[in-house]
């Protein structure tokens, strides 16, 4: 399952299913679970841990040093889960002491062709990353959020489960759950409705994501009855309830 060109340093550990293309490189450190495909031209350096059922296409490097002048050698860590595609040149760097130590990607991702992760990142499940997307240090990218096409983060924002960032956008403060954003300077622009519909939220959980969208993202709360209201409206819903807990917790402030 090894093709005899790959170079695969002696302390790694691959499980037996393990398929490995020709011209690869794995370095010591290395972990790679039951049935992960790695395909030709791959470069994983470690210290590493890839789970089960990926599949890295041809030109990806994985696990590599950070691009943060302040990493002066230190143990640090990629973290991959299952079942992810990871396709041409995408590049996922180890974490630094500062942030952690760790970059850690989860589950059932679908990472396009020459996308980007940074140090420190830490990536949910189901999520999107399209062709050239790229994200700074310290992004924290919650669960079935999509970036689009050339879309950029800044270090430390943190993008919310289930919105949507349109392609060639630039995120400079968090995305709240369950929004749409698009722009060269990125501007929320509404729900994201289509994706949220695919994932089969109620129009009901739909209609009252919305009022929260208009009282929190299109205008600020000003009164003590407004956010009364607000309060009962994530009383009804779990949806809105994270929807505020997000913006209450936003440390740069969010995409309006």
């Amino acid at each position: 399952m090894i093709d005899p060109r790959a170079i695969i340093h002696p302390q790694a550990r691959l499980h037996e299913s393990v398929t490995v293309g020709p011209f690869s490189v794995i370095d010591a450190d290395v972990e790679i679970g039951e049935g992960t495909t790695i395909g030709p031209h791959v470069v994983i350096k470690g210290p590493c841990r890839i789970g089960r059922e990926n599949h890295i296409f041809q030109f990806s490097s994985l696990g590599e040093v950070p691009q943060d002048l302040k990493f002066h050698g230190e143990y640090s860590l990629l973290e991959i889960g299952d079942r992810n595609s990871i396709r041409e040149f995408t590049t996922l760097h180890r974490g630094t002491e500062g942030g952690g130590g760790v970059t850690r990607i989860g589950s059932d991702n679908l990472l396009m062709a020459y996308a980007h992760v940074a140090h420190d990142c830490v990536i949910g499940n189901h999520v999107i990353l399209a062709n050239a997307a790229s994200v700074a240090g310290h992004v924290h990218v919650e669960d079935h959020a999509i970036l689009g096409g050339f879309a950029v983060v800044h270090q430390f924002c943190h993008i919310g489960a289930h919105c949507f960032v349109g392609g060639f956008s630039k995120v400079s403060q968090d995305v709240a759950p369950f929004l749409m954003v698009d722009g060269a300077r990125a501007r929320a622009v509404g729900l994201n409705k289509e994706g949220l519909k695919r994932r089969g939220f109620t129009p009901e959980t739909l209609s009252l994501l919305t009022r929260a969208f208009k009282r929190l993202v299109k205008s600020r709360p000003t009164s003590e009855g407004e956010w009364a209201e607000i309060d009962a409206m994530a009383l009804e819903s779990p949806e809105v309830a994270q929807f505020l807990e997000f913006i209450r917790a936003s440390k740069r402030g969010i995409v309006r």
